[in-house]
């Protein structure tokens, strides 16, 4: 941690800036404020804090608003010391400020993703590469060749090999005999799903088996097929199938528990399309769930499958969760606070500015503009003339004077319209910015070393 913190700021923050410093009691390190000389905080430019920062009041760390775009570079070289951006509202520097003296990593992950194309006979051979680079672009390690019963899948060791030559690492999933021998034989690297009645097909060649039940439930023949498997020095990986809700899920994960109580060093996987697929829930939350699970019991390896139109993000949602959930449990916390790509409906602090505040800072507005902010009692929308708040942006309607200006009439009606959505979910809002969906929603990283380009509302016909 620095020793001194200079946080650079505007007029209509300062006054909130300070309370929550005040509020914040003793810290670890010393902080100073300095108005640059703006009424919004987030609008000051390079060149603004160049020319108006006189000194940096020997602090060690400068501090920006965490929307400030500029070159945080060109600053920390003019005044020789870092410059960086804090959170993005003032009521998150507690949290920040604890944050900064442990970041926490969501680079790494210990679980395993076999992505399954589950309609991979149906697919030719372009079809099956296209969708497994898009599988690993989203997380998946292993690309699964899902077959289907009554199915020929003439081009099976073609595909197998086009995956390879593509860097994938390969499996197939089939109960029929023959369609794993010639899988094994085309070099894959995993089979799914073997049982005590066909292991001879692991003798076939050196793909790693998955072994299930020879019939559900039966994890003696389980047991058995681990066993033989592992007599002959074979490495395996256990599935004991995880079944869908109302038809056996909670003995399922009885079963999980039981093979890692009786094989405490064994590989086991779980696919979650039993649960995700057949379920009509939100997945992040099933499959943030079903990782706690993964999680505790130490199982290594998920097969997922995104067959369901609400399910078309499973995969991103375990990379999300492996990764926040591996990070929680090394430094011995509960899931909370170390990543937000599982939460995508709803956000922990959704409203940090309360009303009265709110209130405070319209009341030192001097100009036309609007401002459009978001608290827990509706959708506030001010500027000199006024200060409203409804629930409803309809509502607000009656109080814009915008004297035939379609262009920022269209901008206002967007603007409050994702303010609705922000209140009546509970998600963060910030003006100018589109709402944030987790890993539910693709969505490119914000480029924060500048302004936005003069958008269509502003562009001359």
């Amino acid at each position: 941690m620095p020793q001194h913190v200079l946080l650079l700021t505007g007029d209509l923050a300062e006054p909130r800036l300070r309370r929550m410093l005040e509020a914040l009691g003793p810290l670890d390190f010393r902080t100073s404020i300095v108005n640059i000389g703006v009424k919004v905080a987030a609008l000051m430019t390079t060149e603004i804090v160049l020319r108006r920062l006189g000194s940096t009041q020997d602090a060690d760390l400068v501090m920006l608003p965490g929307r400030f775009r500029g070159d945080l570079d060109r600053l920390g070289a003019h005044f020789g010391i870092p410059f960086e951006r804090g959170p993005e509202e003032i009521d998150d520097l507690p949290g920040y400020f604890k944050r900064q003296a442990a970041p926490i990593a969501l680079d790494r992950y210990e679980t395993t993703i076999f992505a399954e194309v589950v309609d991979a006979p149906r697919r030719d051979v372009d079809g099956i590469l296209q969708a497994a680079a898009a599988y690993r672009a989203d997380g998946a390690d292993v690309i699964d060749l899902g077959c289907l019963p009554d199915t020929p899948f003439p081009h099976l060791e073609e595909a197998i090999a086009a995956l390879k030559a593509a860097g994938h690492r390969v499996s197939v999933d089939s109960l029929e005999p023959d369609d794993l021998v010639r899988a094994q034989r085309a070099e894959v690297d995993y089979l799914l799903s073997l049982t005590e009645n066909t292991l001879w097909i692991a003798g076939e060649g050196p793909a790693t088996p998955v072994v299930i039940p020879a019939t559900p439930g039966d994890m003696d023949s389980l047991f058995r097929a681990v066993e033989a498997l592992s007599a002959k020095g074979r490495r395996c990986i256990v599935d004991p199938v995880l079944d869908p809700i109302h038809h056996g899920f909670t003995a399922s994960l009885l079963r999980y528990h039981a093979v890692r109580a009786r094989l405490p060093d064994a590989e086991i996987l779980m696919g979650i399309g039993n649960v995700t697929e057949l379920t009509d829930a939100d997945t992040p939350g099933v499959n943030a769930v079903l990782m706690g699970v993964i999680s505790e019991l130490g199982i290594q390896h998920v097969l997922a499958v995104q067959v369901s139109p609400h399910c078309r993000r499973a995969i991103r949602e375990f990379d999300a969760a492996r990764r926040q959930f591996l990070a929680a449990r090394e430094i011995g916390s509960t899931p909370r606070g170390v990543g937000t790509g599982l939460l995508c409906l709803r956000d922990r602090r959704p409203f940090p500015v309360p009303p009265d505040e709110i209130a405070a800072t319209a009341a030192m507005i001097r100009d036309r503009n609007y401002r459009v902010e978001v608290s827990d009692d509706g959708i506030h929308l001010y500027n000199r003339d006024g200060h409203h708040r409804a629930t409803d942006p309809f509502a607000l309607y009656p109080h814009l004077a915008l004297n035939g200006d379609t262009g920022h009439a269209f901008y206002l009606g967007v603007e409050t319209a994702r303010a609705q959505i922000a209140w009546q979910l509970g998600k963060r809002y910030a003006q100018d910015t589109a709402l944030r969906w987790g890993v539910a929603v693709e969505a490119p990283e914000e480029d924060l070393g500048g302004f936005h380009a003069v958008g269509a509302t502003k562009a001359k016909p």
